[in-house]
């Protein structure tokens, strides 16, 4: 199980945070992710982007092993970003949680989503002593639907929307079962690596009214934002493609508008 050793690597980390919490941030610090989603989309842009700050993926290898944190905010933001995700997994994503403070400092009006293997209330905690205004919860590693809720409810007492992540229509049950109301839907199948858009496409065919879907993993090409939207996302995640990019700002930019 390829989740598995993410969990495996969370242990010490876990470990760490039972010994010594940092200080919680105040709610008043964070800046709104789910109202930078919100709100009537376009056809230019076709819809919003949480632009992804990466070094490096299991799936891709070293992906940008010099750009900083600040210099990915100012220029996602430059580019038109409504918001960033910040990978903050060590062992596999060589990121830390000091990233999003980084960002934060860079751009401090723009929202950042915490990405990692969060599973345990500690991890909470801690992102409750970041910058973050939200967090990234995976189905496949929380599969438990009650303690989902649990984790989201934590967040969302801290400031923090939850952003649930999803793969198939049998982890979106689960999902709306915890309360979600930020569904990712990942074309990344994470026991396989292997990706897949048109699963996404379909997936979003089950969206109600009031939930923000995100599409993310495979979005390089302005194509793909559009069929997403026409499919009834309103935000993509976009990471590899802005992180190999010359100018991120540019890419971006050329992503958002015709």
């Amino acid at each position: 199980m390829n989740l598995q050793r993410f969990i495996d690597a969370k242990q010490e980390e876990i470990a760490a945070l039972r010994r010594q919490m940092p200080p919680t941030l105040p709610v008043s610090s964070r800046t709104d992710f789910l109202a930078a989603l919100r709100g009537e989309k376009t056809d230019s842009p076709p819809l919003r982007v949480v632009a992804e700050f990466k070094r490096s993926s299991p799936s891709a290898g070293v992906i940008n092993a010099t750009r900083t944190p600040e210099e990915a905010a100012r220029a996602y933001a430059n580019g038109g970003a409504s918001c960033m995700s910040v990978l903050t997994e060590q062992k596999y994503f060589q990121g830390c949680t000091e990233d999003l403070f980084r960002a934060h400092a860079a751009v401090p009006t723009l929202p950042l989503l915490r990405k990692d293997f969060i599973f345990h209330e500690l991890q909470v905690r801690q992102t409750a002593a970041t910058p973050a205004s939200a967090l990234l919860l995976i189905v496949a590693l929380t599969p438990d639907s009650m303690q989902l809720q649990d984790l989201r409810q934590q967040a969302e007492e801290q400031g923090i929307h939850a952003v649930v992540e999803i793969f198939s229509e049998a982890e979106l049950e689960t999902a709306r079962k915890s309360g979600a109301r930020i569904i990712q839907v990942n074309a990344r199948n994470l026991e396989t690596f292997r990706t897949d858009r048109e699963v996404g496409l379909h997936l979003a065919q089950l969206r109600l009214p009031g939930e923000v879907w995100i599409a993310a993993s495979a979005m390089s090409e302005r194509e793909h934002l559009v069929a997403a939207a026409c499919a009834g996302y309103d935000a993509a995640l976009i990471g590899t493609a802005l992180m190999q990019a010359e100018s991120p700002q540019h890419k971006l930019h050329h992503l958002l508008n015709e």
